[in-house]
């Protein structure tokens, strides 16, 4: 992952963390717990599609708050 795709995804994530509620020291633990995870996980990965590193994010998600990975996973189609 290199910078930018890490800066994008952190500012995304913050986003939809404020309009979950979530306080800001909780979310930014889990948003840089989940980014390790992701980063480390790209590593074993020689191709990944949006769609695996989308459900990657998710995934790590859902292990710290299961309404921020919902969000995050369907953040296009919510209204």
């Amino acid at each position: 992952m290199d910078s930018s795709t890490e800066k994008d995804l952190r500012r995304e994530l913050k986003i939809h963390a404020k309009a979950l509620g979530i306080p800001s020291g909780a979310a930014d633990s889990f948003i840089d717990e989940t980014i390790k995870t992701v980063k480390k996980n790209l590593k074993k990965k020689t191709v990944i599609t949006k769609a695996d590193f989308e459900r990657m994010v998710a995934r790590e998600l859902k292990k710290y708050n299961a309404d921020f990975a919902y969000v995050y996973q369907n953040r296009d189609k919510i209204i």
